[in-house]
């Protein structure tokens, strides 16, 4: 399973700001990102181990109206507190790390059923923006998939991205799944005879590291989909970040509010 990442309102920004230029990934823009995924990963470790509570909702304190809300049909999307460690913030030199986390209903499957779909569905992708996709690999519960992800606001930028997929059966009640971007690669000129790929983390750096974690729950009437995404951008200059960064939260809604309206489309019977 994937998310689509929302890159178009940064675009705007940028190029509000005329400054669309080349970004570079640096290393100490890369460790953080480490560091912020491994804190992640870390906490989602200890909610598995807790067999009285499953879905990141469960572990929050509205966990009884956001399933009120999922049983009515109601697609929930919540942008997460940062991660920190021990106690403190994890800066992010010249980069921003957008943490989003929804959920929704797919009627009438089964967990086993749902995973069942995931696993064999092809074409792969289900999110919006997709201008091609292919299963490049699969294995026992695992896939490697190929998406050309495509977002117009203002600017258009056109990526090829290749991501690791590994499907998680649990119980006949659960599972989960996590996507990992092994390749995310801007293209410039795309559709024309000039097409290139422009070097990893030297590009406009609007989409650079880009992780989902999936869960998947019974519920009544069919399965809870909750899906919990961390993605990596540069920084926006300081001059715009008032009026950019509300902008660009609120594409990472909608964003996410596709995808799981499209998940939901595409599985419930």
């Amino acid at each position: 399973m994937f998310f689509r990442p929302s890159f178009g309102i940064l675009a705007l920004a940028l190029a509000a700001s005329s400054a669309i230029v080349a970004a570079e990934l640096k290393p100490e823009t890369l460790a953080a990102w480490r560091e912020y995924a491994s804190v992640v990963e870390q906490r989602r470790a200890r909610e598995a181990a807790d067999g009285s509570r499953f879905l990141v909702l469960d572990f929050l304190a509205d966990r009884d109206a956001e399933r009120r809300a999922l049983a009515s049909g109601a697609v929930v999307v919540r942008e997460m507190p940062a991660a920190r460690r021990d106690g403190r913030d994890i800066d992010v030199p010249s980069g921003l790390i957008h943490h989003w986390r929804g959920a929704v209903l797919v009627r009438g499957v089964t967990v086993g059923e749902l995973l069942t779909r995931l696993e064999r569905a092809d074409p792969p992708a289900i999110q919006q923006d997709v201008i091609r996709s292919s299963v490049l690999a699969r294995g026992p519960n695992t896939e490697r998939v190929f998406l050309r992800l495509q977002r117009t606001k203002i600017v258009t930028a056109v990526f090829n991205t290749e991501h690791d997929v590994t499907f998680h059966p649990m119980t006949g009640t659960r599972a989960a799944s996590t996507s990992v971007a092994s390749k995310i690669a801007e293209v410039r000129d795309p559709g024309t005879p000039q097409e290139r790929e422009l070097p990893a983390g030297a590009d406009r750096g609007f989409l650079w590291r880009l992780n989902a974690y999936w869960r998947y729950e019974a519920a009544a009437g069919g399965v809870i989909a909750e899906c919990e995404s961390i993605t990596l951008s540069r920084s926006v200059p300081s001059l715009l970040r008032l009026i950019a960064s509300p902008l660009i939260n609120g594409a990472a809604e909608e964003s996410m509010q596709r995808t799981l309206e499209g998940l939901r489309q595409r599985y419930s019977r």
